[in-house]
């Protein structure tokens, strides 16, 4: 198994479930024996290991959140790009945001990745280009939104629209397909390596879409043959 399928298949290794209608997809971390106060570090480590796909290490913004989503945020900062660079970076980012810990508290903050996306008249003359996306990668408090970390694990990355990674309305040529396929191998790469560097128990890939990603990817693959 080569190139994009075997890409896919390494997909098919993280647990997926299906939620709803199409659009975003997370990637939810469990860790074992958790203590709340390990939390920093744990978002430190999984931060890095997305640095280490994305080849951006600043943190663009750090968001907390009390009690729910529905409750306005506690703490926010925004680093502009003139900003110092040790001002942006993980660890210092963490420390103001999680100056003290809540278990009532969320904890957002926002790193960026470029994908290759294609334009929206579709066919083989699409124009691809490189594209800055948001993914925010947030610790929840262990009474946050009544406990919803069971469902959304201590830490989830939301990831953003599936589009980049499927492109499902453009025609793709060999170009095209070799885009996509950067775009799903820092998927892939994401994916593992929080388990595997992160020191994650558990990850659970998951949309809103009605279909599992993987088995997306997969049949994207066969319709190029």
């Amino acid at each position: 198994m080569t190139g994009y399928a075997a890409l896919t298949f390494a997909l098919l290794g993280t647990v997926v479930i299906l939620r709803g209608m199409a659009d975003q997809i997370y990637l939810s971390l469990w860790y074992a024996n958790f203590r709340f106060a390990e939390l920093p570090v744990a978002l430190a480590k999984v931060m890095r290991q997305f640095a280490a796909v994305s080849g951006n290490d600043r943190v663009r913004a750090a968001t907390v959140y009390p009690l729910s989503w529905n409750e306005s945020p506690v703490y926010q900062r925004v680093y502009a790009e003139q900003d110092a660079a040790e001002e942006a970076d993980v660890e210092h980012a963490i420390a103001g945001a999680a100056e003290q810990l809540h278990e009532d508290y969320a904890y957002e903050f926002e790193m960026t990745w470029d994908l290759w996306v294609a334009d929206a008249s579709g066919g083989l003359d699409a124009v691809w280009k490189k594209e800055r996306r948001v993914v925010r990668l947030t610790g929840f408090g262990p009474e946050f939104d009544e406990g919803s970390f069971e469902q959304n694990g201590q830490i989830r990355i939301d990831l953003g629209s599936d589009i980049p990674f499927l492109q499902e309305e453009v025609e793709l040529d060999e170009a095209g397909a070799g885009y996509v396929k950067e775009n799903v191998q820092k998927l892939v790469d994401l994916t593992t390596g929080v388990q595997q560097n992160a020191g994650a128990a558990t990850r659970l890939l998951w949309s809103e879409s009605g279909d599992n990603l993987a088995q997306k990817l997969i049949a994207r693959l066969q319709s190029l043959n």
